[in-house]
């Protein structure tokens, strides 16, 4: 093996030898024998420390989710309480709402770019903690608001987290945890989410709105954690700097044999990339044609779409109005988001725990197919009473939205980012980021933006049946090129599309 890497290095044309023959003295310590592996599997301790500090990066890394269920949970609260004051709808119209709701989302765009150049220049640390520090000015903001303009500038800032969500803490969420627990930690930070979004509409439903900026302001400054972080190991690798990638992958994962293999491949593929890119540099349109490209970053864009066009999102931001609809009372509409919210919070974090045991697929597809019969069965539920053919009655469609909840959260709303983090190729990972990134935001936005328009030319009947086509529309195209990704290495992952 040894002599194979070296081979890659002399190959490579433009190269010093002598920094190449140094290079290669930094691969020794990788075990590539049986009694290298035995040596370390012999000399490993049982210890909590890496996964401890596993947990640490991670929890850091949620924080940006947190900040975005805030965000999403800000507009539904704050609207009705500002038109009460007032004693006016005017003092919010349907056009600001839909510009609250939805401005965060358009504002994330061009910090896709900033975050993803950012990410390759100075690495994920100093990207995450330049995430943080627009944390800290998102919570002020709230202080500060006194009107629907001065939460319009927060929601501008706000794109910094929201783009970060699906590129830097996402992808370094990958990068900093091992396989075995990737798994758990990918779908608890879509879980967090949900679960800042149920604190947001608490807040709003038993105080004053502004509220929101103490937990905003907590959790702010938990992000700046971030100064202890070592670099990822992988962007250690892609800048040449072996020794340390080494010494935080061993940190961060251990010594054991799973973990040695892992970093012989992280490091044997970098000098792969490392030799493809001194022979050639591909151009855009080589790298559109390139099947490790557009077919994990398609799939990506599809889970998106199984994630967003649930509808999901759509009626924990909208929530009031849905309910109301529903419920025909005010109070009742209260109740119900915030059944809705610790339901939908409380079915994501068994997800989680299921995504330890199940595999990817059968978790998706298992409840993915509930939720499709759910939305499917309360669309017909409510037209029929709309061409009262049936009496309204408030128990059923709220029993149907709870059981859509469930099976949504267990299933396709934890695993709708996650499994994007896993598929984006590492070759391609700066032109990934860009174009999933860019879709999500863009389709979210548009989504947050045109709901209440949809609200009254569908009716919800109409909204609940168009969101079951596209999620099994979704499903179908998943189920029959979504390969399975539990346990996985990131390199493993990849050779599989460039063989499949």
């Amino acid at each position: 093996m040894m002599m194979e890497l070296h081979t890659l290095v002399e190959d490579a044309p433009g190269l010093d030898n002598q920094k190449n023959e140094k290079k290669m003295d930094e691969y020794k310590e990788v075990p590539t024998s049986e009694k290298d592996e035995i040596l370390y599997a012999y000399e490993k301790k049982k210890s909590w420390k890496p996964l401890l500090r596993q947990l640490f990066i991670a929890s850091g890394l949620w924080t940006p989710y947190f900040a975005v269920g805030l965000s999403l949970g800000t507009p539904t609260v704050y609207v009705p309480q500002a038109r009460k004051q007032a004693n006016s709808t005017d003092a919010v119209s349907v056009e600001m709402a839909s510009w609250l709701s939805s401005l965060f989302g358009f504002s994330s765009l061009p910090f896709v770019f900033i975050l993803a150049i950012l990410m390759t220049r100075i690495g994920r640390k100093k990207s995450s903690l330049f995430v943080s520090i627009s944390l800290v000015l998102i919570s002020i903001g709230y202080y500060l608001t006194s009107s629907p303009v001065h939460l319009l500038i927060t929601s501008v800032i706000q794109g910094v987290p929201n783009a970060a969500t699906v590129s830097v803490s996402i992808l370094s969420t990958v990068e900093y945890t091992s396989p075995k627990v990737r798994g758990v930690l990918l779908t608890i930070k879509t879980a967090t989410v949900f679960w800042a979004l149920w604190i947001a509409n608490t807040i709003g439903t038993y105080a004053d709105w502004r509220y929101i900026c103490v937990p905003s302001f907590i959790n702010a400054l938990y992000s700046l954690t971030v100064v202890f972080w070592p670099e990822s190991p992988m962007w250690l690798a892609s800048q040449g700097r072996i020794e340390e990638c080494k010494k935080v992958h061993r940190s961060l994962k251990g010594c054991d044999v799973e973990s040695e293999r892992e970093l012989q491949k992280l490091i044997e593929h970098q000098m792969e990339v490392d030799k493809k890119r001194l022979q050639k540099k591909d151009s855009y349109s080589d790298i559109l044609k390139d099947r490790v490209f557009y077919i994990p970053v398609t799939l990506s864009c599809v889970m998106m779409c199984t994630h967003l066009l649930s509808g999901k999102q759509i009626c924990m931001m909208y929530a009031l109005d849905v309910l109301t609809k529903i419920t025909k009372s005010e109070d009742t509409a209260y109740s119900g988001m915030l059944l809705l919210d610790g339901v939908t919070v409380l079915c994501m974090y068994i997800g989680c725990g299921f995504s330890k045991v199940l595999t990817r697929r059968t978790l998706l597809f298992t409840f993915g197919s509930l939720a499709v019969f759910f939305l499917f069965a309360l669309s017909l539920y409510l037209y029929l009473c709309h061409l009262e053919v049936i009496v309204s009655n408030n128990y059923i469609p709220m029993s149907l939205l709870v059981a859509f909840s469930m099976a949504i959260g267990i299933g396709p709303i934890i695993l709708g980012i996650s499994l994007y983090g896993e598929l984006i190729p590492i070759k391609y990972k700066g032109e990934s980021i860009i174009v999933t990134s860019l879709f999500f935001f863009l389709l979210q936005a548009t989504l947050f933006k045109v709901s209440p328009y949809v609200f009254d030319i569908l009716d919800l009947h109409g909204m609940f049946f168009v969101c079951g086509i596209c999620v099994t529309i979704s499903l179908s195209i998943l189920y029959k090129y979504l390969p399975e990704t539990k346990d996985r290495t990131l390199q493993e992952i990849e050779e599989y599309f460039k063989k499949r």
